[in-house]
């Protein structure tokens, strides 16, 4: 299903290549790419379906087990500037292996973990690599589908990531649900070994994707405009976060029909997160601007809907769909951006993003989280979403509006 579904994706992003041969090489470490990408999502996605199993396993109750998922993020967030930093000479090539193994080192640790303590260090580890991965990901799928393309190049590696929802994470979960939790985690492991030997087989050998001096990885977040960026994207993109987090209760109790409808929803979502991520994709190599103030005015609008009219079953369906696609239209257009304030470092950027989609989630589910327990009701977290949103809006309008943007290479529609 992930071979089909990765297909679908480098048909959509349009990879040209000039024999069929470097067709088929090119395809294989775009999907190489995406398969680690695939695994990474799957293992932060599948935690959260999987938390009232190794909450009673490992005898902790549900709000105490969260600090698992949330020591994930953290290792996302720190590991991101850190691990990309520190491995700024690596070629491209020997860093995603690097990283591979350390997920895979991670997810092993999980699996055998004996306590929250061990197995929030053990997630901890297996965040770690996922910004730094992405990043270095980016970088390689630049040079394989040529220069201009950073947009299409990216939606590609984060195509793993959305497929995930839809497939990795449910699959994750039923295994958890019948073979143990701990199972869970060591076929992540045994996915993320498929996926370093598919890197080795095929991310080409060339000096074309050597590292720069770490200095020059450094001096890009000096640029206040980087730093600006990453707000815009962890309050644009933290509504997903804030509906995502509580797609279960939505389900069960505003909509008020069964918890096998759960599956559906979160696969609907996931559906629209990679029909956002192809439609991103094109968007954000055409125009500098146009792939965020769309996906987020857009978000914003059914964001409203989904509040008004949630208790209906068929818009909140929809409205979770269409929540999944417009937030993901703008994230290839951001990691374009980022990309285009610091050309110099577009390994730190692509981790840089990710960081930032991190804290978009920590920011999320709190707000969310907080309308919730001040009695405002289910849908509150949609309306909660919807205002981090709008301001992540206004805060790109306004650095548009002062020319904070302009003149930084970007192609124009």
């Amino acid at each position: 299903m992930l071979n089909k579904a990765f297909e679908a994706q480098c048909a959509a992003v349009e990879i040209h290549c000039t024999n069929p041969v470097e067709r088929s090489h090119r395809a294989f470490t775009l999907f190489s790419l995406a398969l680690g990408s695939f695994c990474i999502g799957t293992s932060e996605f599948a935690s959260m379906g999987i938390l009232q199993l190794f909450s009673a396993s490992l005898g902790i109750d549900i709000p105490t087990a969260t600090n698992a998922i949330t020591a994930y993020a953290f290792g996302v967030v720190i590991g991101a500037p850190l691990v990309t930093i520190a491995a700024a000479r690596l070629n491209r090539r020997t860093l995603l292996l690097l990283l591979m193994a350390l997920f895979v080192c991670g997810n092993i640790l999980s699996a055998f973990a004996a306590n929250l303590g061990m197995f929030a260090i053990a997630r901890f580890i297996s965040g770690m690599p996922q910004g730094a991965y992405f990043g270095a990901g980016a970088v390689v799928a630049s040079y394989i589908v040529g220069p201009g393309h950073g947009g299409k190049a990216f939606a590609i590696v984060m195509g793993g990531l959305t497929v995930a929802t839809i497939f990795g994470s449910p699959l994750a979960t039923f295994l958890g649900q019948n073979l143990g939790w701990r199972n869970t985690y060591l076929a992540v492991a045994a996915l993320g070994f498929l996926a370093c030997i598919a890197l080795w087989l095929w991310v080409p050998k060339t000096n074309a994707l050597d590292g720069g001096p770490v200095i020059q990885e450094l001096a890009s977040l000096k640029k206040p405009a980087v730093w600006v960026m990453m707000l815009v994207a962890a309050l644009g993109v933290a509504s997903i976060f804030a509906v995502y987090t509580f797609i279960g209760p939505f389900v069960t109790e505003v909509a008020a029909i069964a918890e096998n409808w759960i599956p559906i929803a979160l696969a609907l979502f996931g559906l629209g997160m990679t029909a956002g991520n192809i439609v991103g994709g094109r968007i954000a190599d055409a125009h500098p601007s146009r792939g965020i103030i769309v996906g987020f005015g857009s978000a914003i609008i059914v964001l409203a809907i989904v509040a008004a009219f949630g208790t209906n079953v068929f818009v909140l369906m929809i409205g979770l769909f269409g929540i999944g696609a417009t937030m993901m239209t703008a994230i290839p257009t951001i990691q374009v951006r980022l990309t285009g304030l610091a050309p110099e470092a577009p390994s730190l950027m692509g981790a840089m993003n990710l960081a930032a989609l991190n804290v978009a989630n920590a920011i999320g589910a709190w707000a969310g989280g907080l309308t919730i327990a001040h009695g405002l009701g289910l849908l509150s977290a949609v309306l909660a979403g919807m205002c981090l949103t709008m301001l992540g809006l206004v805060l790109f309008t306004l650095t548009i509006s002062a020319g904070s943007y302009r003149n930084i290479g970007y192609k124009s529609a």
